[in-house]
């Protein structure tokens, strides 16, 4: 994949999209013709392996989508899929996909009011869950009726369908119309500034066929291992444990652990398997690059990528120096596949996102649609005439969200940039107030409505906080009710309150009382105010911890 230069493979790059395309039978199918080809080698943190083939995927697939067909769902309905990385995500996946059945993945940190809202507005029929999701379902149970069929992937539960039981009697799947490439596929739940989570919908084609790209980034193919780090129900599962090395027939490798992320585990996984292609979140690196890495050996490891937010050039510098292999930083959001990238071949500038995709007109633009010039701040954006591949559908069921993002024939990504000489582009930040934290896109409006409803809480803004591990971090300004005085005590509190209240990944980590909130004359809160000082003490608190060293 690596044969052509960057400027060759954009020059003869085309879109290819049939009228009928499923990508499951399509594209993943196609691999299957060779029955001994691995589709998914499973590690589990016990040390339990398993090596699936695309044949053996293709069947319990079509098994699963027997399944649907025999509960009554049909092509066009949904099913809410909330499972960590255990092989029976991928059956239940494919199956959907298969069939023409929106797939709506989840990450497991929901909380049972989080669960409620993505069921409710996206009236979703069927959900899949096991045991812990299963119990934060039954909480919510009766404000979603709309949902008609619960599944239980793992053991028994009253008023659940077992997903082992399901798949033995199962028997063939039957007819299945052929999807059309514009046929709705998946849908994303994805934070916005204001408001709660929006759902970014994607077709056959716009995911199916769109990454194929990011299958060129990451530089794979048949022979290949592949290991992505990343939890289900994010976009980046969908980009390195899905679409991009299956595009390409490599063999997706998957660690299934709880618990946090644990740099010397994964360096030791990595050096235990003969993984060739390896891509983390930016936070996992940092994390990595602070370990012995000396005392490592990766003799199969050629691809090294990530994704999620910018990375470190630091980081970068010091992977490279001691294993020879450089990082390359690819973006890319929920809205669409990967538009920038360090490309294989490409020379790698330490910090800078990268270079458009091919198939991807991308721009540094201003407030009327203008293209920039070199070394000018403006918005990234995507243009539309022509609508790229792997550009989203829209919002599901929200015209009004779709329209905003549009700017005459640009789609606007909402990052700022600039882009330099040689055609880089090198990322500035957020042009709205989504907090990126480990990878996690964050709404502060879903923080603070959480931080509402504790007694204490008058006002809340949310913002990111610089940190040197994690990027960012949540911090919440809070203004409190009379009768109540600021203290250690009452922000832990209150973060424990949020801990209870909301996924793990969006409590604050800080908590600073203020007297007021800085807003703005309509009375909207300036959260870039607060950002610019959380910025300006953490470069002082740098500045002075250099300038003691320095002494």
């Amino acid at each position: 994949m690596a044969d052509l230069s960057y400027e060759a493979w954009v020059a003869r790059f085309r879109w290819e999209v049939p009228e009928r395309f499923n990508w499951a039978t399509d594209i993943f199918e196609r691999h299957a013709n060779d029955l001994t080809r691995v589709a998914l080698y499973w590690v589990s943190e016990s040390g339990e392996e398993r090596k699936i083939t695309f044949a053996e995927l293709t069947r319990l697939s079509k098994r699963f989508a027997a399944v649907l067909q025999n509960i009554g769902v049909k092509k066009g309905d949904k099913v809410f899929l909330m499972l960590s990385n255990v092989p029976e995500w991928w059956e239940i996946a494919l199956g959907c996909i298969r069939i023409g059945v929106i797939l709506i993945p989840a990450t497991t940190m929901l909380t049972s009011k989080d669960i409620m809202y993505r069921l409710t507005s996206s009236a979703t029929p069927v959900v899949v869950t096991d045991a812990e999701g299963a119990a934060k379902v039954d909480d919510v149970r009766g404000e979603v009726p709309g949902v008609r069929q619960f599944i239980l992937v793992g053991g028994q539960k009253a008023g659940w369908k077992a997903f082992g039981q399901l798949m033995s009697r199962a028997g063939k799947i039957g007819h299945v119309e052929k999807t059309s490439s514009k046929d709705p596929m998946l849908i994303y739940f994805t934070s916005g500034t204001m408001g709660p989570p929006k759902m970014v919908l994607h077709t056959q084609a716009s995911y199916g066929i769109g990454h194929r790209v990011t299958a060129k980034w990451l530089n794979v193919s048949s022979g290949d291992i592949h290991w992505t780090v990343t939890g289900t129900g994010w976009a980046k599962h969908a980009y390195g444990n899905l679409f991009g090395p299956w595009y390409s027939g490599a063999t997706l490798f998957v660690f299934h652990c709880a618990g946090r992320f644990n740099a010397k585990r994964h360096l030791d996984i990595l050096q235990r398997y003969d993984i060739t292609s390896f891509c983390a979140a930016p936070t996992a690196w940092r994390m990595i690059v602070l370990e012995d890495l000396k005392s490592y050996r990766f003799p199969h490891l050629r691809e090294v990528t990530s994704a999620g937010e910018p990375l470190n050039p630091e980081v970068i510098q010091k992977w490279k120096k001691i294993t020879g292999l450089t990082i390359r930083d690819g973006y890319g959001q929920t809205e669409c596949a990967l538009v920038i990238a360090n490309f294989p071949g490409m020379d790698v500038k330490l910090g800078s996102m990268g270079k458009p995709s091919a198939g991807f007109d991308v721009a540094v633009i201003d407030e009327m649609g203008n293209r920039l010039g070199a070394g000018t701040e403006g918005d990234v954006a995507i243009n539309i005439k022509p609508r790229p591949v792997g550009l989203f559908e829209g919002y599901y069921n929200n015209p009004e969200k779709t329209k905003g993002v549009f700017r005459g024939n640009w789609y606007i990504t909402d990052d700022r940039a600039y882009i330099d000489n040689d055609g880089y582009f090198w990322f500035l930040g957020r042009a709205d107030d989504v907090i990126k934290s480990s990878g996690y896109r964050i709404g502060p409006f879903e923080v603070e409505s959480i931080l509402l409803e504790h007694p204490a809480v008058a006002e809340a803004a949310a913002v990111a906080s610089p940190d040197e591990l994690r990027g960012s971090i949540v911090k919440a300004f809070i203004v409190l009710k009379r009768g109540h005085i600021p203290s250690n005590e009452l922000a832990t509190q209150i973060m424990e309150f949020t801990k209870k209240m909301t996924a793990p990944y969006k409590h604050p980590r800080k908590i600073e009382f203020v007297d007021e909130l800085p807003k703005t004359l309509t009375g909207k809160i300036r959260r870039n105010e607060l950002r610019a000082l959380e910025l300006e003490r953490f470069q002082a608190m740098k500045t002075g911890r250099q300038d003691k060293a320095a002494a």
